[in-house]
């Protein structure tokens, strides 16, 4: 599902207005039938609820007077408020204030700090607060009587349902550009807008619901500028075909996994759970030959390999020349890898003369530190990297907060910069392509913060990658399932007490979720 931004947002009304024929005010009636949708799918009890709706001057308010009209028609207690003059309302909003008038429903205008004092009362003794007034136009922060009016509705406590956008955030960045609406739910308008899918400023929007309002998904899908997308169900669930009835465990890739050192054993069973449990037909965990014994015993559906290895119990680059006569057909290196001299070499000579796929995380990453240029994509080789912000701070020789405040850009300019695939986990975990796209999944939650879930990640991508043998399907399904058997674990252990292999157990629960459409037609 696209994602847009504030100009992206006006070419696609543009073009569906002019080029398709589309009147604005049917966009503008649509808008409001489908926020009296969500009204009335998230409150049943809504013609109980007294509604106050909180209008702009310009199109978001006009959504606002459509909604406010389509209420009163069904017996709903209504009352309307215009942030200002209701002679400085326009266009296709004005059409919509005037029948308003033929209705006998007043509208009431806040134009000063006075007004606002006056009415502040009438707001705040509604069940329910419609929030339309400012949509995708707005360019700089609120002040004066606009932000006191958002202040004070906050602090009323009351539920908020915003139309396109909460108030007083700007489409075109997720950071709060100042004070807005903490809304319980957002209805926004023919596509998501980048604050209401990224931190911080998602905090704010409540429940998303993306609304139809007629705008042709072509018209969508073919506007120019940052390609961005957020992952859906239906999007990610094509992803996974059915298996053929005379598959066999080569038909699926045979995964080598390059992973842990002394004290670190878990590190490289969790990867290669999390392979096996994504559909790989073999695993074959490579591991420093002191630690072979107990990775083997950990789990009994792979495969090991002993590598040479340091005293300190970590692989040396000496291990290299085994590593390649393996012959996979994906290498995932890193979880519980160990840092140091040996790992360091080992991964690097490894990015210089892999012939197949690689999945670069963990310890793998950390010997790139303070040095992004030398870990790259080749014409003939497709590199998919897998840090968290401390990895990707590391990586780039930044504060991790500098990564959390930007993490589309650092993602996306890394992965144009060096062809790679980035998977920068966390909350909202970004998928991005060398040509410049980006994916952003919704799945997932806080009690996926706990050791050995990334390794987990790792195994998964390396497994998709042996199935699709398409670097950006792998990583979007991958994150998806794995965000969503986090979910799934969650609801089974609570965020406080889930563990990494409390996730990898609801992997197989994720995919026959995913998939039971398919199922079911089958």
């Amino acid at each position: 599902m696209r994602v847009l931004n504030a100009s992206q947002m006006r070419e696609a009304d543009r073009r569906a207005i002019r080029e398709i024929g589309i009147p604005s005010i049917v966009l503008m009636e649509n808008a409001g039938h489908q926020v009296v949708a969500a009204l009335e799918a998230h409150y049943p009890d809504l013609a109980d609820r007294r509604v106050t709706v909180l209008s702009g001057r310009g199109n978001n308010g006009g959504d606002g007077f459509v909604v406010a009209r389509i209420l009163r028609q069904r017996g709903i207690d209504v009352s309307v408020f215009v942030t200002g003059s209701l002679d400085e309302v326009r266009g296709d909003a004005r059409i919509n204030l005037g029948i308003l008038g033929h209705l006998g429903l007043p509208v009431i205008p806040v134009h000063d700090a006075q007004a606002w004092e006056l009415h502040q009362s009438e707001v705040a003794h509604a069940d329910i607060v419609v929030d339309a007034m400012f949509g995708t136009g707005l360019g700089s922060a609120l002040s004066g009587l606009l932000e006191t009016i958002v202040a004070d509705v906050n602090a009323m406590d009351l539920p908020v349902v915003s139309v396109d956008l909460p108030s007083g955030m700007s489409a075109d960045t997720q950071t709060l550009i100042g004070t807005c609406i903490d809304a319980s739910i957002t209805v926004t308008l023919a596509a998501p807008k980048l604050p209401l899918v990224l931190p911080p400023a998602e905090l704010r929007v409540g429940k998303l619901v993306v609304a139809d309002i007629g705008i042709p998904l072509d018209v969508i899908e073919t506007i120019d500028g940052p390609r961005i997308e957020l992952l859906t169900r239906e999007e990610v669930r094509e992803l996974v075909q059915p298996r053929a009835p005379n598959a066999h465990k080569g038909s699926f890739g045979h995964v080598l996994i390059v992973a842990g050192s002394r004290g670190k054993t878990g590190a490289a069973h969790l990867a290669a759970e999390g392979a096996l449990r994504s559909g790989a037909g073999l695993v074959t965990v490579a591991t420093p030959r002191s630690c072979q014994a107990t990775v083997a015993a950990l789990g009994a559906e792979y495969m090991t390999e002993g590598l040479d290895e340091s005293p300190a119990g970590t692989v040396t680059g000496g291990a290299l020349e085994r590593v390649l006569s393996l012959e996979k057909d994906v290498i995932a290196i890193g979880p519980g890898l160990g840092a140091g001299e040996g790992p360091s070499a080992l991964v690097h000579a490894l990015l210089e003369r892999s012939q197949v796929p690689l999945v670069i995380d963990a310890d793998a990453l950390n010997a790139f530190a303070g040095d992004p240029h030398r870990i790259a994509g080749r014409d003939d080789l497709d590199v998919i990297v897998t840090p968290h912000p401390g990895e990707m701070a590391r990586l780039l020789d930044v504060r991790p907060e500098e990564v959390q405040a930007n993490r589309l850009d650092v993602a996306r300019r890394l992965a144009a910069s060096q062809r790679l695939y980035v998977v920068l986990k966390g909350h909202r975990t970004i998928v991005a392509t060398p040509d410049g796209k980006a994916f952003i999944n919704p799945t997932g939650n806080p009690g996926m913060a706990t050791g050995g879930t990334g390794d987990v990640l790792t195994g998964m991508v390396a497994a998709w990658l042996g199935q699709l043998s398409d670097p950006e399907a792998a990583c979007k399904l991958a994150v998806y399932l794995h965000g969503a058997a986090g979910d799934l674990a969650e609801a089974d252990e609570g965020e406080v007490s889930m563990t990494a292999a409390d996730l990898a157990g609801h992997l197989g629960d994720a995919v026959l979720e995913l998939t039971a459409r398919e199922r079911v037609e089958r």
